[in-house]
């Protein structure tokens, strides 16, 4: 910022903008894959969303204290409840070994 003369905010705006294009460049190649395999764009999409989750609008990998803890117990909260609820539907079909 110092070295271009330019203020945080107008930063923050230039690279927003540069992640938005990223965004639509990997939208556009899920949509129309033709030389990535699928699974290699999906694998690079999920990295992406996750670093979105975790520096969009502060460094939550740091202060993990805040909204990332809140996604944290909300995910295993949901996983836990799912793997509960098929171990029960199991268990009431007698499936359970």
């Amino acid at each position: 910022m110092k070295q271009q003369n330019i203020s945080r905010q107008d930063a923050i705006d230039e690279l927003r903008k540069v992640v938005e294009s990223a965004w639509k460049d990997m939208n556009e190649a899920c949509l129309n894959p033709t030389q990535v395999p699928m699974h290699f764009l999906m694998r690079t999409f999920n990295l992406a969303r996750m670093m979105d989750v975790l520096y969009k609008d502060q460094d939550n990998y740091t202060n993990s204290g805040g909204i990332m803890k809140d996604y944290i117990e909300a995910l295993l909260a949901e996983t836990v409840g799912a793997v509960a609820g098929e171990i029960m539907a199991s268990s009431l079909k007698g499936n359970v070994h």
